[in-house]
């Protein structure tokens, strides 16, 4: 029993005053404490985009700690994630791309109620809009929102409920009847039903809906970020898909956040932030344009302007009122979209 004791008592006394040995040790020593890896929890379809940043971060984050680094990823729906790491999963950061996802976790005690002031734009490196992406030749006409009403087109995008991906789209189609019915909103519940009602099948995150556009040929749209528009188009250009940038989307920004919780647990707060920081770097702008996405760094988006299409951008702000009216009235149990989905 006494050793027992001891033990718990050696214990505690490591645990308290390892932070102040810390602090007393020179940088490099105390970085040297650092974990060797952190683990980036991050939307569905962002996977190609954080493979090519985490190849440029962890030579430049060696170069600057003194040893080999590892970022590991995670990725599905934004929303599932967000509960994955409440239920265990142990995330230093999160690129997200709904900010209701980030919010979910601050109210779980897992993130900061600061977190939006730590980094340039709101803590939001770049962004995108919910897109088109149809057949070659564009068989059924789509211009725009409209389009995706008629009995004759079928839509492919993720099931709102568990992808922000999805919930742009949600919010992007019902943004645009609210302004093509002069803000009448039992109008605005009906368009956004009947587009709901043409969704051929609802994955639960952006890169099942891609796979169910391109190998399982359902739909005739797919509805999804422009950046995964883009590259789809690119990658499979014997299939001959076509972009379609609608007259008017909605501001999708990609929030990302240290996951305090579990970076103060791991030891793991500065990797974590160099991590996040080299998002705005010249190098990681340049890969995330390279990746279809807009970019907040000005002198990297002139350079890559010239590949994205002109579009008019509304925000959550301005047409809902902010994050947390949407959570309130769209997306709560019992809200608007649990009265407006229709599963196929």
């Amino acid at each position: 029993m006494r050793l027992s004791r001891r033990r718990i008592l050696s214990a505690s006394l490591a645990a308290a005053v390892a932070p102040f040995i810390a602090a007393a040790l020179p940088a490099g020593a105390a970085r040297a404490q650092e974990p060797n890896s952190i683990l980036n929890a991050s939307y569905d379809i962002a996977r190609e985009v954080f493979e090519a940043i985490n190849t440029k971060f962890e030579p430049a984050e060696k170069a600057k700690i003194g040893k080999d680094i590892k970022v590991n990823q995670s990725h599905a729906g934004t929303s599932k994630q967000a509960r994955s790491i409440v239920e265990g999963l142990e995330a230093d950061v999160v690129t997200f791309n709904q900010i209701t996802d980030v919010t979910f976790l601050v109210d779980k005690g897992f993130v900061a109620k600061d977190w939006q002031t730590r980094l340039p734009n709101a803590s939001s490196p770049w962004y995108s809009f919910p897109a088109f992406l149809v057949r070659k030749g564009n068989p059924k006409g789509v211009k725009n929102w409209d389009d995706l009403v008629r009995d004759d087109v079928k839509l492919v995008f993720p099931n709102p409920k568990t992808s922000g991906n999805a919930r742009y789209t949600y919010l992007a189609a019902y943004a645009f009847a609210l302004e093509k019915f002069k803000g009448d909103k039992a109008q605005a519940d009906a368009f956004t039903k009947k587009l709901l009602s043409n969704v051929v099948v609802f994955d639960t995150g952006g890169r099942g809906a891609t796979t169910s556009f391109v190998e399982r040929e359902l739909g005739d749209v797919l509805i999804t970020f422009e950046a995964e528009t883009i590259g789809v188009k690119d990658a499979y250009k014997d299939k001959g898909f076509e972009v379609v940038v609608p007259e008017v989307s909605l501001l999708a920004e990609f929030p990302v956040a240290v996951v305090d919780k579990v970076v103060d647990k791991r030891g793991s707060r500065q990797i974590a932030t160099d991590y996040l920081t080299f998002l705005y770097s010249p190098e990681g702008q340049t890969v995330a344009a390279e990746f279809n996405n807009r970019v907040v760094d000005p002198g990297v988006a002139e350079k890559f302007k010239a590949k994205f299409a002109p579009v008019r951008l509304v925000k959550v702000e301005d047409v809902f009122g902010g994050w947390a009216n949407v959570q309130k009235e769209h997306f709560a149990s019992g809200g608007k979209l649990d009265t407006l989905f229709v599963a196929p």
